[in-house]
C-alpha cells in the first residue's frame, strides 16, 4: 500500500504539462495547453491540460485524470508502476511499505545480472564472425540488431569469467545459470540471444536461437521473479510507437519474425514467448491498439494455433476493437515472406487476407459439418454455445449469434431459448461525453474542491435533498472533512476507486476554464449565502403551510425571524 502522504508529495513535485508534453506534444491555448487526444482519433484538438489544476480532460472522448492517471492510460502502467515512474523522474524514493503484500520486490541483483549479461552477449556478437554471418544470411543489419539488443552466447560457460559471484544465487534466480546435481553451467550456449524487455524497457529474460541444427530451436528463460512468459510479449517495448502510428499490431510466432519484419519496415510486430497466446497477452495488446492481427502459417498446425489464440482472445474482446487472423501461403512464415516479396506485398497481404475473428470463428465451427441435417445443426450449436458465452463484447456476440442461428436454420430468439446467450460485458466506467447541467449545488461542490478546509462552514441541513446532487454533496462534504486539506490532483487520486471518483472527476473538469486570478473564496461565499437563503425560503414555506396552532413556540419564533430576514 503506497502511503497517501507520499502520493500527495509526489503530485506536488510533478508537473503534468511536462509529463504529458514528453509523450504528446502540447501547444499553449490561453491559460491551458491543448493537443489532439492520444486516446481517440480526432483532427481538432479537444485534449486540454491545465497547469494550474494539474489535470487533463478530453472534451471529445471524456478521458481525464492526473499525471498518474495519464501514465496509467497512455503507458498502460499499473498504479504502483506509474507512481514509481513519476517518483524516479522527480528523484523521490518510493517507500518500502508500498510493496504489494505477499509479493516481494525482486532484488536489484537480478536486474543487474540480466543487464550485465546482455552487454556481454552484444560484445560477443561483434567478436563472432559465425554469428554475424548467420544474421546477415537472415537479412539483418547491424542497426536492427542494435535496436533489439541482439547478442550471441558462446558455447561453454563464459559467464564464469563475467560474474565474480558465479556461484551466487542471483544468476540461478534470474535464469542465466542452471544448477544440476551441484554443477553449474550457462543456460544459453552457442545461441543468438534476444533480450526480452518489460513495458519500462528493463530486461526480464532472454530467448536464444540455435545457429545451426539443434533442439530446442528456441530456448527461453525459465519462470523467474522477473519473467512470466504467459504474460510477457516480445518486442512490445520496441514496437509501442509503431503500433500507435500504424493503428494496429501483428502477433507472429517467433523472435526472428519480429526482427525480420522490423528490418523491412513493418515495426508493429510482436511475438508471444514460445507459448500459445494467453488471455493476458490479448488484453495487454488490446490496451495498446484497437486492431490486432494474429499471423500464422497456413497449414493445419497454424490453423490449430490460431484457434487457440481465438479462444484465449474472446474474454478480452470489446465492441469497437477488431481482432483478425492472417494465414500465410503454404511454406511461408512472416520472415520468409517479407524477405522474398518485400514490405509492400506483405502489407497488401495483411490488408486483403486478414480474416476477422467472427468469420474465422464461424468458418471453423461450420467446417466439415452437414448443416442441412439436424444432427449437423445440433453439433454446431453445441460447439458454439460455450464460445459465445465467453465473448466479452456484447454487440459482437449478438451478431455472431445471429449468424450461427442462420447456419442452423433458426431464428436468433430460438437460439436464445436453447440456452445460447452472449456473455455480459465487463463493467467499464463510462466516460462522460458532455458536462452535466450547471446547478447551485454543483457550483458549490466545485468550490469545495478549491476550498476543502471551509467545508465546516456549511450546515448539512441547508442542502436540498430534492436536488439530484443533494445526497452526493453530503457524501462529498463528509469525505473532504475527514481527508483534510489537499491539492486538486491529490484529491482526484484520493477519490480513485471510491464512490466519489466520478463526481470528483466531473467537478475537476468544471474547474478547467477558470484561471489563477479567479477568486474561489468569493465564489464560495456567494454559493454558501445562496444555499443558506434557499434553505430559509424553503423552511419559511414549510412552516407557513402548517396550521399556526400546530407549531411549537420555538417554531413560531423561527417563522417570525425567517419572515424578517
Amino acid at each position: 500500500m503506497i502511503p497517501r502522504d507520499f502520493i500527495d508529495t509526489l503530485l506536488v513535485r510533478v508537473d503534468i504539462v511536462d509529463v504529458i508534453d514528453r509523450r504528446v506534444p502540447l501547444k499553449k491555448a490561453g491559460q491551458n495547453y491543448q493537443a489532439c487526444c492520444p486516446f481517440h482519433s480526432e483532427k481538432t484538438p479537444s485534449f486540454t491540460v491545465s497547469p494550474t489544476k494539474q489535470f487533463y480532460h478530453c472534451f471529445g472522448c471524456g478521458a481525464h485524470g492526473t499525471a498518474l492517471g495519464f501514465l496509467m492510460e497512455y503507458e498502460h502502467m499499473s498504479f504502483p508502476d506509474a507512481v514509481a515512474a513519476l517518483a524516479q523522474d522527480v528523484g523521490l524514493a518510493v517507500p518500502e511499505s508500498a510493496q504489494e503484500p505477499g509479493r516481494p520486490k525482486p532484488p536489484p541483483a537480478l536486474w543487474d545480472a540480466l543487464e550485465q549479461a546482455a552487454q556481454f552477449y552484444k560484445k560477443q556478437l561483434k567478436a563472432s564472425p559465425r554469428a554475424i554471418d548467420y544474421l546477415k544470411r537472415r537479412g539483418l543489419t547491424g542497426a536492427i540488431a542494435a535496436r533489439y539488443g541482439i547478442g550471441y552466447a558462446p558455447d561453454g560457460s563464459p559467464l564464469k569469467q563475467v560474474f565474480k559471484d558465479y556461484q551466487g544465487d542471483a544468476l540461478v534466480a534470474c535464469g542465466l545459470v542452471v544448477e544440476n546435481e551441484g554443477r553449474r553451467y550457462d543456460r544459453f550456449r552457442d545461441r543468438i540471444m534476444f533480450p526480452i524487455r518489460n513495458v519500462k524497457g528493463q530486461i526480464i529474460g532472454f530467448g536464444g536461437r540455435v545457429l545451426d541444427k539443434g533442439e530446442p530451436k528456441y530456448l527461453n528463460s525459465p519462470e523467474t521473479p522477473l519473467f512470466h512468459k504467459g504474460s510477457e510479449i516480445y518486442g512490445l517495448f520496441e514496437a509501442r510507437a509503431a503500433i500507435k502510428d500504424a493503428g494496429r499490431a501483428i502477433v507472429v510466432e517467433g523472435y526472428m519474425d519480429v526482427v525480420a519484419l522490423a528490418q523491412h519496415g513493418v515495426e508493429f510486430a510482436v511475438a508471444t514467448l514460445g507459448t500459445a497466446t494467453t488471455p493476458i497477452h490479448a488484453r495487454t495488446l488490446l490496451r495498446h491498439t484497437d486492431r490486432l492481427v494474429y499471423a500464422f502459417d497456413g497449414d493445419n498446425a497454424g490453423r490449430k494455433a490460431a484457434w487457440r489464440a481465438l479462444e484465449n482472445s474472446l474474454e478480452a474482446l470489446q465492441d469497437g476493437k477488431e481482432v483478425s487472423f492472417l494465414f500465410l501461403p503454404e511454406g511461408e512464415d512472416p520472415d520468409s515472406y517479407i524477405r522474398t516479396h518485400g514490405r509492400d506485398a506483405f502489407l497488401r497481404l495483411l490488408d486483403a487476407e486478414a480474416l476477422p475473428l467472427s468469420a474465422f470463428l464461424v468458418r471453423e465451427l461450420a467446417r466439415d459439418r452437414k448443416l442441412d441435417t439436424q444432427e449437423g445443426q445440433a453439433g454446431l450449436i453445441k460447439e458454439a454455445k460455450p464460445l459465445l458465452d465467453r465473448i466479452a463484447a456484447p454487440l459482437l456476440a449478438r451478431l455472431i449469434q445471429r449468424q450461427i442461428a442462420e447456419l442452423a436454420h433458426l431464428q436468433p430468439d430460438e437460439l436464445g431459448r436453447m440456452g445460447v446467450r452472449p456473455a455480459p460485458a465487463r463493467p467499464v466506467a463510462a466516460r462522460p461525453q458532455r458536462r452535466p447541467a450547471p446547478s447551485r449545488l454543483r457550483g458549490l461542490a466545485r468550490t469545495l474542491l478549491m476550498n476543502p478546509e471551509r467545508v465546516s462552514e456549511i450546515d448539512a441541513c441547508w442542502i436540498d435533498a430534492r436536488d439530484p446532487l443533494g445526497g452526493r454533496l453530503g457524501e462529498l462534504m463528509s469525505w473532504l472533512a475527514n481527508l483534510g486539506p489537499r491539492t486538486l490532483p491529490a484529491l482526484a487520486e484520493a477519490a480513485r476507486g471510491s464512490s466519489l471518483e466520478a463526481l470528483v472527476d466531473e467537478l475537476m473538469t468544471d474547474l478547467l476554464d477558470k484561471d489563477e486570478s479567479w477568486d474561489w473564496n468569493a465564489e464560495f461565499d456567494g454559493a454558501v449565502r445562496q444555499l443558506r437563503d434557499d434553505w430559509r425560503r424553503r423552511r419559511q414555506q414549510e412552516l407557513a403551510a402548517r396550521p399556526l396552532g400546530s407549531l411549537s413556540p420555538g417554531e413560531r419564533q423561527e417563522l417570525t425571524e425567517l419572515a424578517r430576514s
